[in-house]
């Protein structure tokens, strides 16, 4: 077909990929081009999978899918991203969205919803998965705040990768910072999370569903 979307996979689990794969190989207009277990492997393979659209997972070990996604945005501000998340929290979406992504998608109802989600950002379309544009919708209404929200995006990277056991070392490398940098982020996350320490800002972000127990 002339009109086919090329569409790149960016995820750690190779079961997924391929469970992705599959599923997308059902659909006679949609054609997987290239994939990447990391984002920095994505960074270096794009150009050559030359993708309509990035299909990125938010959670991955390394260079996280917000700093990808910023990655890929910079090189390319019309490249359209699909982020992908295991959790259904608004705050992740918000942050993808935030970052220049066209659409976000709970991995729950991936399986039922992807093509479609992947031809509405082809498009150039919003694609937001139902219950999270839900609670957004209603964050909206009502004026909730997620404590999160008060981060900065480097500040609410850096929190996320502390939550789950990622060391300011391991997070300098994977960011391109210098160690002291993340620890001024580290400062003022804890300061605007009122968090005495690395194990409570664990049970923080498991408390608002950031992080899988």
């Amino acid at each position: 077909m002339n009109n086919m979307i090329r569409v790149m996979l960016v995820d750690d689990h190779a079961l997924v990929r391929m469970g992705f794969r599959m599923l997308l190989g059902e659909c006679p207009d949609l054609l997987v081009a290239g994939e990447a277990d990391s984002g920095e492997q994505a960074l270096l393979t794009i150009a050559a999978a030359a993708p309509d659209v990035v299909v990125l997972d938010i959670s991955m070990p390394g260079m996280g899918g917000l700093e990808t996604l910023r990655r890929l945005r910079a090189r390319d501000g019309a490249l359209k991203l699909l982020m992908l998340s295991a959790h259904d929290d608004s705050a992740h979406a918000r942050r993808a969205l935030d970052a220049g992504a066209m659409g976000f998608l709970s991995k729950r109802s991936a399986p039922e919803n992807l093509p479609e989600a992947i031809r509405a950002v082809a498009a150039g379309r919003r694609w937001l998965d139902a219950d999270i544009a839900r609670q957004l919708a209603l964050d909206a209404i009502d004026g909730s705040e997620n404590p999160a929200d008060r981060l900065s995006s480097r500040e609410f990277e850096v929190f996320v990768q502390l939550a789950r056991g990622r060391s300011v070392q391991d997070i300098a490398g994977d960011l391109k910072l210098s160690a002291s940098t993340v620890g001024t982020h580290l400062y003022h996350v804890k300061q605007k999370l009122e968090a005495a320490n690395q194990a409570e800002l664990t049970l923080l972000a498991l408390r608002w569903g950031l992080i899988e127990a």
